[in-house]
């Protein structure tokens, strides 16, 4: 009986020790979970993201509208454009209650007399992952918009 070269003889005994079989599978089940849950998380982001947005617009549309709410004075024969919080709060209103979606008119106002400051709120829910955030998050966005008369 003739006896095998030391080397064949080492690659056989690492061989017998070392059994990769299913390895791989593990590793790519692994990555795969690891890829799924990125994923998901891409798209609770991008539907945050999306719904400040649309929440910004909103504000935006309701400040503009406020400040459409102004009424016309003559102050030393030269005309101005002067705002009043009821009439930056009533247009704000009708615009978030006719196109809101959900969303709340929180405040609005006129610091100035010529500038409509409007902020709405509204809350998030994860499309995806709920687990996380049951209650979901609130969002919140101020805009201001200014009247003025050349």
């Amino acid at each position: 009986m003739m006896r095998r070269p030391p080397v064949q003889r080492f690659r056989a005994r690492i061989h017998d020790r070392v059994d990769d079989e299913g390895s791989v599978l593990l590793l790519t089940l692994g990555y795969a979970v690891l890829v799924l849950v990125a994923v998901l998380i891409c798209v609770d982001a991008t539907s945050l993201y999306i719904a400040q947005k649309r929440l910004d617009s909103l504000a935006d549309a309701a400040a503009l509208a406020g400040a459409d709410g102004f009424t016309i004075s003559l102050v030393d024969g030269d005309p101005r454009a002067e705002l009043t919080s009821a009439a930056v709060s009533a247009q704000a209103s009708a615009l978030v209650g006719d196109v809101g979606a959900g969303a709340t008119l929180v405040a609005a106002d006129t610091p100035d007399g010529a500038s409509a400051r409007v902020t709405v709120a509204s809350v998030w829910h994860p499309p995806v992952i709920t687990v996380f955030v049951p209650d979901g998050v609130g969002l919140q966005s101020t805009a201001t918009s200014r009247t003025a008369l050349r």
